[in-house]
């Protein structure tokens, strides 16, 4: 068990102000000199006392007067250094307290452990309500975790939203891990900040220091740190150990980082497009842009596992504004054809995007009226005044939005009224499973019903069987995409079905179709 010290009873030291640090010492050392040089000249004359006395007396005071100054300065010292190692916000020790504090444990011979919190979802609470508000959450997170570990553990605050607890002795660790769980368990019930209740969680990370495998102090706290963006990464408010395949799979993130970095100055992105059928007569309406990424020397990566990468790191700004300008660009070919781009979170969170958008909207002379941007429904409800704002920008250009992914997450009417979507589009597990169950199709049925109220459009995603194309249809899906009319394909192939459909250059158009495998295989009879 960590027991908290108590530092030592000590009188109160006199305290002064700066003024007073230069003034009184300078007083006294005047009166005294000015008191004995009379005294010495006068001595002869009045014959009051010896002046060898005189000056035993003047360096007596000269020497109190040190000895006062020196206190006093000692005691500031102490302070200024209380302070340095004390969070001004929440009273917790802070970082440097912490490092100090493990550099004295690592030294015994007890199990250390220690856990990294960090807050999810405060930079959202903090950007909406200010940082007065933001201010005092953190202060009532300090005191509910203060009051959750007791004398079990020391807390501190690391700066922003994170804090640390450290225990020692004895099953340390699971000491630890237990009150952890005693505060995401606290952290499920909303905090209340003034007339407001604040939903906010964590994300913690642990790791222990043994005494026969010793760690020094920076290194446990690297490990908990990694263990803290594991658990982020793992869906937030939950407990992770560290342990050695963290270190592996954060140098193969790096690896990917430099990668798409890399690849981004080298043009190894490419983009594919999938298009989407008219619900009624199989026609080629809209296509949506889909990045691949070639890597040089490497095997193929799926967006799958690159664009979490490129958006934790923030390379997905300058890669979601290249897909953009190559989309639009290659969809002039295309002027009765809409195009669909996919938009992530982190693009949203970047105030200059709308900015951007505009501008590579002028650049390419592309219609904004064709353009229909993807967005998730995931971030809007992390965030919604923030992306409601930013949307509202985009919608100012004519740009399009759609839902996508509609059915996985946590979309409801009033969600669906507050954004005010142009196109809702139903992932391809709900259309599969309104396929299997009859609770599945009444639920696609109503969010079709929904959708129509709301004068939105509807397409299903996913679509690989005639069961479940006739069944979308029938439901009243204007749309349909999936591998059963295409899958995805480059540009010029795009260009070739559309020469097709609307009956120009055939047999350039059926030329190109032949000579390809995979449209081949992926074509379907174009009713």
């Amino acid at each position: 068990m960590f027991q908290p010290t108590k530092p030592p009873h000590a009188t109160k030291p006199l305290r002064l102000t700066p003024a007073g640090l230069v003034l009184l010492p300078l007083g006294t050392v005047s009166l005294v000199v000015s008191a004995i040089a009379l005294l010495v000249i006068a001595s002869d004359q009045l014959s009051l006392t010896d002046p060898s006395r005189l000056l035993v007396a003047g360096a007596l005071i000269y020497a109190a007067t040190i000895f006062f100054l020196s206190r006093n300065g000692y005691a500031k010292v102490r302070e200024l250094e209380k302070l340095g190692r004390t969070d001004h916000l929440t009273g917790l020790p802070n970082r440097s307290s912490l490092h100090h504090n493990l550099g004295v444990l690592t030294k015994g011979g007890d199990e250390i452990a220690l856990a990294v919190f960090d807050l999810d979802g405060f930079k959202q609470i903090n950007d909406r309500f200010g940082h007065v508000e933001g201010d005092e959450l953190i202060k009532q997170c300090a005191f509910l975790i203060q009051e959750l570990v007791g004398r079990e553990a020391r807390c501190y605050r690391l700066g922003g939203d994170e804090f640390a607890a450290v225990t020692q002795g004895p099953l340390a660790g699971t000491i630890l891990e237990g009150l952890c769980r005693k505060i995401l368990e606290r952290l499920q019930t909303p905090v209340r900040v003034g007339q407001r209740e604040l939903a906010i969680g964590a994300s913690v990370g642990l790791a222990t220091s043994m005494a026969d495998a010793r760690l020094d102090q920076s290194e446990l706290m690297r490990r908990a740190d990694v263990a803290m963006y594991m658990s982020k990464r793992g869906g937030k408010m939950r407990c992770t150990w560290f342990n050695s395949g963290f270190d592996e799979r954060r140098e193969a993130v790096r690896d990917l980082e430099d990668g798409l970095r890399k690849g981004l100055k080298k043009g190894e992105f490419e983009l594919d497009y999938q298009p989407l059928v008219d619900a009624q007569n199989g026609r080629i309406v809209a296509v949506e842009a889909l990045l691949r990424w070639n890597r040089s020397g490497g095997k193929k990566i799926g967006p799958n596992v690159f664009i979490p990468v490129a958006e934790e790191s923030g390379i997905i700004n300058p890669i979601g504004l290249w897909v953009l300008k190559e989309a639009l660009t290659k969809a002039r070919n295309w002027p009765d054809i809409a195009l669909s781009v996919n938009i992530s979170a982190a693009q949203l969170r970047n105030s200059e995007f709308a900015i951007k958008l505009g501008e590579i909207l002028e650049e390419t002379g592309y219609p904004p009226h064709m353009l229909e941007l993807e967005v998730t429904e995931t971030y809007l409800v992390l965030d919604p005044h923030v992306a409601e704002r930013t949307l509202d920008v985009i919608r100012k250009f004519g740009v399009k939005i759609s839902l996508d992914d509609f059915g996985t997450g946590y979309a409801s009417i009033g969600f669906l009224r507050q954004f005010r979507f142009d196109k809702l589009k139903l992932d391809r597990s709900l259309v599969v499973q309104a396929c299997q169950d009859e609770g599945s199709r009444a639920m696609m049925l109503s969010s079709i019903a929904v959708a129509r109220a709301l004068e939105m459009g509807v397409t299903a995603e996913g679509v690989e069987t005639t069961d479940q194309a006739d069944m979308v249809r029938l439901a009243g899906c204007d749309q349909i995409q999936g591998w059963l009319y295409y899958r995805p394909m480059p540009a010029p192939q795009i260009d070739a079905l559309i020469d097709l459909q609307n009956g120009r250059e055939f047999d350039r158009a059926a030329e190109t179709i032949a000579a390809t495998q995979t449209i081949t295989e992926s074509v379907r009879v174009i009713r």
